[in-house]
């Protein structure tokens, strides 16, 4: 698809803004979705939103002209909103899909299109490979970039948050952390969810401590990513103000951060392990668990536990989403932050992830270093990794090859089975294993592993590492 600048990823199309991510270009990935929405229904509705990134109003503004000139109606928000907010209006309110200008967590010098199906799900790749071949008819004008004016009124406005916060309302217990008197600090991270993880459980009469609470387009310089890094404010916070946790979400808050009631940050793979555990065994959420091969096995072992079956998923949560709606698990998740439960929107939702976590700590009576503790009691430690190669082409490309060939044995370990859904993944005899697998819009190489100590871990990562960058 020479010369063709609409390329979707794991979660939307990103590009730095003013190089890749311009309005001729949000205008030219508009009209594809135009395109493929008109195709399919004689009058498609959409809902169109942004997050608090440079431009990102006026990216989403000139998206929606676009879809208006087509004669798609769009009900377009007027601030920034979660993605998560986004997919539950979609789904409420029958919407053929919806876009969303926002690059998560990546760094401020990005922006990006999410495009979401009427199931308010991250669109599949047999309908992004569509919107990109729709996009490159356009740019051969063999498909029009603006529609005929259409005189009837097809712009609305749209506010999903008050929609969405009762939905939260009925998912989580807001009154247990309530009733727990649970001391909180929340960071959106200069994000979307302001105004409504923090006021939710202000509502339920929480006491909340929020920073970053305003609009800055730089992140701080950092980027909004809930990462060990970016969260050692809130850490101190924590500390300082004697809370029992402290939640993050990310610039579209389809990702979760968390730090415990001593200023330690708890990896997204812990998160997951405890949250799944604590669903089925004290919620009695019915169905199975699911994670992306790239995610820790602490899942398996919880489904293990409770006698529950376990799905493996390529990278992306687009895959989970369709498990959720197919009503198949109470959980999925990935490592990199995100997760949806039984009954919820088939997308990331970061606000769900953290609420859910105070709720366990309200009624558990535990702190999430203490639960993962009594985890690893029941089920065996667990110790993941997550490292990103970032390559030069030729490099790039001898890996790509080497990740071809099956293994017996890697880094003295015996290989007992080889699994490609997404990359190279060697699990060994000892129940370790290591991922390394490509990604498909950049010259980086993702290594990942996780083992029973954290030593071990750091050896097979040495390994992959060694492995991918010799020729």
């Amino acid at each position: 698809m020479a010369g063709n600048p609409i390329h979707f990823g794991t979660s939307g199309w990103r590009g730095i803004i003013a190089e890749d991510f311009t309005f001729a270009n949000v205008r030219l990935a508009a009209a594809a979705i135009a395109h493929y929405l008109t195709g399919r229904s004689s009058h498609p509705r959409v809902i169109t939103g942004y997050d608090t990134r440079f431009l990102s109003e006026k990216f989403a503004s000139a998206a929606g002209e676009i879809l208006a000139s087509h004669g798609v109606e769009v009900h377009s928000t007027t601030r920034p909103h979660p993605t998560p907010a986004l997919a539950y209006a979609i789904i409420h309110n029958r919407f053929d899909g919806g876009i969303n200008i926002t690059a998560s967590h990546n760094p401020p010098e990005y922006n990006g299109l999410k495009f979401s199906t009427a199931d308010g799900a991250p669109a599949m790749p047999e309908v992004t490979r569509e919107v990109e071949r729709l996009a490159e008819r356009v740019l051969a004008e063999e498909y029009s970039l603006k529609g005929p004016r259409f005189t009837a009124p097809l712009y609305r406005p749209a506010d999903p948050r008050l929609a969405y916060l009762e939905e939260i309302k009925r998912k989580v217990d807001l009154g247990a952390i309530a009733r727990a008197g649970l001391r909180i600090v929340y960071d959106p991270l200069y994000g979307t969810a302001r105004g409504y993880l923090d006021d939710a459980l202000r509502e339920a009469g929480v006491e909340v401590h929020t920073l970053h609470d305003c609009r800055d387009v730089l992140f701080s310089g950092v980027g909004p990513e809930p990462s060990a890094e970016n969260l050692a404010e809130l850490g101190k916070l924590v500390i300082e103000r004697h809370c029992s946790i402290g939640l993050a979400t990310d610039g579209d808050a389809d990702r979760f951060g968390m730090v415990d009631t001593d200023g330690t940050w708890i990896q997204p793979n812990y998160v997951l392990g405890l949250l799944a555990d604590y669903l089925v065994e004290v919620r009695k959420i019915p169905g199975g668990i699911a994670r992306t091969v790239a995610t820790t096995h602490l899942m398996d072992a919880v489904a293990r536990h409770h006698h529950v079956p376990l799905f493996e998923t390529p990278v992306g949560f687009k895959y989970i989403g369709e498990l959720i709606e197919q009503d198949k698990i109470a959980i999925g998740g990935e490592e990199s932050a995100g997760m949806s439960i039984a009954g919820h929107i088939p997308e990331k939702d970061g606000i769900l992830a953290c609420l859910l976590a105070a709720e366990a700590v309200a009624r558990r009576g535990l702190s999430l270093g203490q639960q993962l503790e009594a985890l690893f009691k029941k089920v065996g430690p667990y110790y993941s990794e997550r490292v990103n190669l970032h390559l030069k082409p030729e490099v790039q490309k001898k890996a790509l090859e080497k990740l071809k060939t099956d293994w017996d044995r890697f880094d003295s370990r015996k290989v007992v089975r080889i699994d490609r859904t997404d990359g190279l993944k060697m699990i060994c005899e000892d129940g370790s294993w290591v991922l390394m697998r490509p990604s498909g819009t950049e010259p980086v190489v993702r290594l990942y592993s996780e083992a029973s100590t954290s030593a071990e871990v750091k050896k097979l990562m040495d390994s992959a590492r060694t492995f991918v960058l010799n020729p």
